[in-house]
Formats: structure tokens, sequence, C-alpha cells
């Protein structure tokens, strides 16, 4: 289609060609490899997490309510961009429809924000289990959490929606090559041929809110911890305390961390083969290793374990 922009006819693009590591020709067959195993890997620990929440009654808690939701995030999360990626490495042509490039950017954007309103919501959790211990119960009760997950999954939701409403109304009239695995906003906004100025001031509204506002909120219920934890007498309570934040404290740390490295690094639009690289560990690493993380010095998922083996022996 030739729609007018302007005065001048402009012939509109359908699809996109996503380069990935087509640069990296003589380890195409390995890097298949390793992140086809990393996604398995990333969906089975994530879904099976979920799986065993739902089946020990002992994990029927806030904290793991949220834990469930958050795999659930991170199995779409990384779903979003990694089966797409696979699937271009051994073909000549790597492209994906204007359409695709749309739904899958929605699909990853909707995830990441809520991810990121949930470690929040995990947060707040923390705070009021050690910060106000003999009203954990009454502060966070059922309706609160499901409210607190509805409203992480619709923050992300609508600011997606607005991302995507404005993405909609860009002209894109070549080139049509996208630097990356996958189609992210910074890439997609330097191949539009129209003013994309309020998508960037929108895109960074949302960056703040999302960003800055989350983080401030966790950086002050960790604030509150540390103090609560400091007027703990015995060596033993301050210990067991401190871990029973330090899994939350680091998924959060590796999350925005890793996060903000990549698009303060690929601010500009372009993307390198090391700002690919980077963004593996953001996209693919981070939903592998939250279930990990949450799981290895568990004492509560390591019992929940041990039950249903001995269930499933009996």
């Amino acid at each position: 289609t030739k729609p007018m922009i302007g005065a001048v006819n402009i012939t509109e693009i359908t699809h996109f060609i996503l380069l990935g590591f087509s640069d990296f020709p003589r380890i195409i067959a390995v890097l298949f490899v390793l992140f086809l195993v990393i996604y398995v890997m990333a969906l089975t620990w994530n879904l099976s997490l979920i799986v065993l929440i739902r089946m020990d009654s002992h994990l029927h808690t806030p904290m793991y309510f949220f834990l469930s939701n958050l795999s659930f995030i991170d199995a779409c999360y990384v779903s979003s961009t990694v089966p797409k990626m696979l699937s271009n490495f051994f073909q000549e042509q790597q492209t994906i429809t204007f359409v695709g490039c749309a739904v899958q950017y929605f699909v990853f954007s909707t995830t990441g924000l809520s991810e990121s309103c949930l470690m929040t919501a995990m947060a707040y959790d923390r705070y009021a289990a050690i910060c106000n211990p003999l009203l954990y119960s009454s502060i966070m009760s059922h309706s609160l959490c499901v409210r607190m997950v509805l409203g992480s999954y619709m923050a992300g939701l609508t600011a997606s929606l607005c991302q995507i409403g404005a993405l909609l109304h860009l002209h894109f009239c070549g080139p049509n090559v996208i630097s990356h695995f996958f189609c992210d906003m910074p890439q997609l906004l330097i191949l539009s041929c129209t003013n994309t100025f309020f998508v960037q001031v929108m895109t960074f509204v949302l960056t703040l809110f999302f960003g800055i506002v989350n983080v401030l909120v966790i950086l002050i219920s960790y604030g509150y911890i540390a103090i609560s934890i400091m007027k703990i007498t015995s060596a033993k309570g301050r210990s067991k305390a401190f871990n029973t934040c330090a899994s939350h404290l680091t998924a959060v740390s590796l999350f925005y961390t890793s996060g903000m490295f990549v698009y303060l690094s690929s601010s500009s639009g372009a993307s390198s083969s090391f700002d690919r690289f980077a963004s593996v560990f953001y996209t693919v690493m981070i939903p592998m290793l939250n279930p990990l993380i949450y799981s290895l010095r568990n004492k509560e998922i390591k019992d929940a374990l041990k039950r249903l083996k001995k269930r499933r022996s009996c």
C-alpha cells in the first residue's frame, strides 16, 4: 500500500528482518542448542514451581502466591521472544510481519512491566512479614494479595496497550532491518519515517513510573526491613529474617540492573552484537534463574519436594 504522508507517496513496509545472531555464522548451531536448552529449562522450572505451590497446602501463603504468579509471568516473558528467535536461526530470511512484531513487543512489554509491579508487591509482602510479624496474616489477606497481583497485570497491560496504540500510528517505509533478535521499541523507533517524539515521551514517562517509582518503593520497603532486622537482638534471628528477603533482593537486583544496563547502553536505538548478548541475560537468563534463586536455599520448597516425593512413593 502507498499511504500519503504529507505530500509524498511512501511505500509502507509490511514486514521486518530480524538480524538476530546472523553475524556469528560459525557458532549458529551452538547458539541454537544453548538457547533451546535454556528455554526448556526456564519453562520446566517455572511451570514445575507453579504446580508444586498449587499441590502443596503448606505453600498456600502470600509469598508463594506471589511467587507462583512470578513464575507464570516469567514463562510468558521468555516465550515472547525465544521461540521466534529459535525458528529464525536456520532461515535465510529472518522475517517477522509488522503485526507479528507488534504482538511480540506487546507480550514482552506487558509481562516485563507486570513483573516490575509484582516485584514491588513482593517487597511489600516481605516488609509486612518482618516489620509487622504479629499483624502479617491480617495485613496480607488473600483478597489484598489477589488485588495486588491483578493490579500488577492491569498496570502492565494498560501501559503496553498505550505503547502499542502509539506504535500502530507510526509509519515504516524502509529500511526494515532490526539489528536485534526480537522487536523492541528502541530499534523500532529508529526505523520509523514519521515523527516519534510522542512515542519517545510516552516511553520515557512509563519507564520513569515503572522503573523509578517501583525501585523507590522497593528501596523504602527494604530500608524499613533493614532497620527492623538491626533491632533483632539474636544473631540467629537476624540471619533468619535476612534469609527470608535474600532471594527476592537478589531477583530484584538482577532484574533492574540488567534492564538498566541494556536500555541505557542502547539508548540511541542501535544494537551492537554486545547489546544483543547482554539482552539475552535480561530476556532469557533471568526467567530461568528466578525459580532457582527462590528455590535453592528455600527450606519450605525443599520440604514440599520431599512431601511430594513421599506421596508418589506410597
